[in-house]
């Protein structure tokens, strides 16, 4: 069953979000103007070592005035693919240049309300090229063991869905092999 859309109007728009009222008509005939989250794509980038340990970031979000660890990860800049923008992303959140990096899952998180497309990457190694450039990002960065991470997603250390989305792909693909 596929929703008709007739029209869509921006309410409000900026760099960051934008607000868009789609008027749609669902399967049984019901019409009415739905709210839509517009956002520019991410990049998650989940960067393991040869010791089976994740690159981390220890943050706090003012939004949820909460910590937690995250995977670096950033918005996709104009002209930019989502790998560069996750390359990009881990070299300047922690100092690290990723080794090659490859496609290891893309989501759609909250694809009810919003069109945000999470590009969520690996990278297998990384060079350490000095501190971070970006200096709001974080209070720590460290590799944390693969073997910790369940834990710490049921503890409520990890819950930002890109980290979330990338990390459980990372140890069911681990599993795997």
């Amino acid at each position: 069953m596929q929703w008709k859309i007739h029209g869509e109007r921006p309410i409000y728009e900026n760099r960051w979000v934008n607000l868009w009222l789609t008027d749609v008509e669902t399967p049984d005939g019901s019409r009415w103007e739905h709210h839509v989250v517009k956002l520019r794509h991410l990049a998650v980038a989940a960067v393991v070592n040869e010791r089976r340990e994740v690159l981390m970031l220890w943050r706090h979000r003012f939004i949820t005035n909460a910590w937690a660890w995250e995977l670096p990860m950033g918005l996709v800049e104009e002209g930019e693919s989502p790998a560069e923008a996750a390359a990009r992303e881990v070299l300047e959140e922690t100092g690290w240049r990723p080794g090659p990096i490859k496609s290891l899952i893309y989501a759609e998180p909250a694809n009810g309300i919003t069109d945000s497309q999470h590009h969520v990457f690996r990278a297998d190694g990384a060079t350490y090229e000095g501190p971070p450039t970006e200096k709001n990002e974080s209070d720590r960065i460290e590799w944390i063991p693969l073997a910790n991470v369940r834990g710490m997603i049921d503890r409520r250390e990890i819950v930002s869905s890109g980290s979330l989305v990338g990390l459980l792909y990372v140890l069911m693909d681990d599993a795997i092999r």
